[in-house]
């Protein structure tokens, strides 16, 4: 009897945006804590769930306490010395260092504490079944991310330009873009405001 050779899954990578200065909270989002869990080691630990071929962790020049806060998961860091002109250039900077043989990238971001698991397999299975395509997230009248973003998208994202990552991009190829609500990613920790809602945000995001 012969058996059919079995079809390998299309290979994406991940990296997670760790680089911001944040300076409007005054303390490094990516180290806050949220249920005991540190955001950068959660961002990093969920989407290592969707089984990357390779996953990369950008941060900016101070990446001593990121390194330390995911020394215990299969991922690399990478230092971005440009993380200062916006989540653009370290976004480029992610692109550019991953294993050739990746045909997307799944970008994830730390300060979305209600991101889940199962939204970054619906994306990661949406994008199996059209590999050509982005699937991006969508939630308070934005696409963006977490996305998995093609790699014929590479280029036009590493010439960087501007301080919204891929956002601008999945806007202009819209017709060219899955999507899959997450309503429960609008609420992002961008100052002390939302600090003291975290609990709160969270509880009603679990909800959905």
């Amino acid at each position: 009897m012969t058996r059919t050779p079995e079809v390998q899954a299309p290979r994406h990578a991940v990296i997670v945006l760790a680089a911001g200065s944040s300076r409007r909270l005054g303390q490094a989002k990516a180290l806050i804590k949220v249920d005991g869990e540190i955001l950068v080691h959660r961002a990093v630990r969920l989407a290592l769930e969707t089984e990357p071929f390779d996953c990369l962790v950008v941060c900016n020049a101070e990446s001593g306490p990121i390194t330390d806060a995911v020394a215990d998961l299969a991922c690399r860091v990478a230092i971005c010395v440009e993380a200062s002109r916006g989540m653009a250039s370290s976004l480029a900077h992610g692109l550019r260092l991953l294993d050739p043989e990746c045909e997307a990238a799944l970008i994830v971001l730390t300060d979305q504490p209600a991101l889940s698991s199962a939204h970054l397999h619906a994306l990661r299975d949406a994008w199996r079944e059209q590999p050509a395509r982005a699937v991006a997230s969508a939630y308070a009248d934005i696409l963006g991310v977490p996305a998995l973003l093609p790699r014929s998208w590479f280029e036009a994202l590493m010439e960087g330009g501007n301080d919204h990552g891929a956002r601008d991009l999945l806007r202009s190829r819209h017709d060219e873009v899955r999507v899959i609500g997450a309503p429960e990613l609008a609420f992002d920790i961008d100052t002390e405001a939302d600090l003291s809602r975290l609990d709160s945000a969270i509880t009603i995001a679990r909800k959905f």
